[in-house]
């Protein structure tokens, strides 16, 4: 019975994942092979930081889902995640400048971005928040409190600047919110807080308006700007319906920016074609079923709000980044999740992936005892 009960969690999501971790640390290491080999002098050097990411991902992983109590849950658990997220975000703006941004924090060699945390710890924020409070959500005075903690960390991440980020942050903070029970009317309170400011930083940013406006004008003069989806429709247009095969693929030879993190899902068009790309997305579809399921199965609100605004995260997150390589939006920086490369993405996603099991091992759990 113990036994039954420690690995009582959702099989099938946990499988699916551990699928697509071990095709992320094979497809980083194909499409990294020619940018690591001309900037590092090997071709391993994305391969063995994804591998050492996944495995450290994997260990976290089965230590979670074997812990008795639910720390997600736990007040003073996420308390001090989300202070420590709100830490390193503002930790960021003192370490140099990376690609003209202040995204990551580098500490004895090893870069973590801070942003990828505050997805996690803002949803455990407002899903315990909703449980304490939620026969009051309906008054302003109780929701403004969530939505300060959910705006102030958006403009965080807007000042690294991550534009992308900051808008997923934002719609799944909302989303959790009117899970949650909150009124509409209290949506336009946020809303006029965050539109004028989301214009503001995407206007004032000239790269983001020439992307939007060459996205909807398809002006030949501000092609550039699109450069990188450009390439990345040659490489799916050049898949087919069953690829040039694994290895063989020719844009991610210094044709296509970012091969190995924003633009991976094109390196898999390309070799797998469109029967791969379709297999790829089935993965994280059925991953999304699981997790809903999951979701309106847990034994209280807290777990049900975590369990979709992680379901959610992986499953929105998946959609921005194929839609932006398919070219039905413009370019966001969001990396595919588990398979992208990024120890900082991998790490949490799977964080995200570890709740999910253990709220479905508890619902497991509460079945045998009755």
């Amino acid at each position: 019975m113990d036994m039954g009960r420690r690995f009582g969690f959702d099989k099938v999501l946990f499988f699916i994942f551990l699928i697509l971790i071990m095709a992320g640390v094979l497809l980083v290491f194909d499409a990294s092979g020619a940018l690591a080999t001309k900037k590092y002098l090997s071709p391993f050097h994305f391969l063995f930081n994804q591998f050492g990411g996944a495995v450290a991902s994997l260990v976290l992983l089965l230590a979670f889902i074997s812990l008795r109590t639910p720390l997600y849950e736990n007040k003073f658990f996420v308390g001090g995640l989300l202070g420590l997220t709100y830490l390193l975000l503002v930790l960021c703006f003192a370490m140099p400048e990376t690609a003209g941004t202040h995204r990551w924090l580098n500490v004895a060699g090893v870069r973590f971005q801070p942003s990828e945390l505050a997805k996690l710890s803002v949803i455990l924020f407002l899903a315990g928040y909703i449980q304490r409070f939620r026969d009051r959500l309906g008054e302003l005075k109780v929701f403004l409190p969530a939505a300060a903690v959910l705006f102030s960390a958006v403009l965080l991440i807007l000042l690294e600047p991550d534009f992308g980020t900051a808008a997923l942050l934002f719609l799944l903070g909302a989303l959790v919110l009117y899970l949650g029970g909150a009124r509409m009317i209290h949506f336009a309170v946020l809303g006029a807080a965050a539109i004028p400011t989301f214009f503001i930083f995407l206007v004032i940013a000239d790269y983001r308006i020439i992307r939007v406006i060459e996205f909807f004008t398809h002006n030949k003069d501000l092609a550039k700007a699109s450069f990188q989806v450009t390439q990345s429709k040659i490489a799916v247009a050049a898949g087919g319906l069953i690829g040039v095969s694994l290895g063989e693929g020719t844009q991610k030879l210094f044709f296509l920016p970012c091969p190995h993190t924003d633009f991976i899902f094109a390196v898999i068009a390309e070799e797998m074609g469109l029967l791969g790309a379709l297999a790829v997305l089935a993965l994280f579809a059925i991953a999304v079923w699981r997790g809903l399921a999951i979701s309106m199965k847990a034994s209280t609100l807290a777990s049900q709000l975590i369990a979709a605004g992680f379901t959610f995260l992986l499953g929105l997150q998946a959609l921005i980044n194929v839609t932006v390589v398919l070219g039905l939006s413009p370019a966001k920086g969001v990396p595919l999740p588990l398979i992208s490369f990024g120890r900082s993405s991998l790490v949490c996603s799977v964080l995200a992936v570890a709740v999910l099991l253990h709220i479905s091992k508890r619902k497991a759990e509460a079945r045998d005892e009755r």
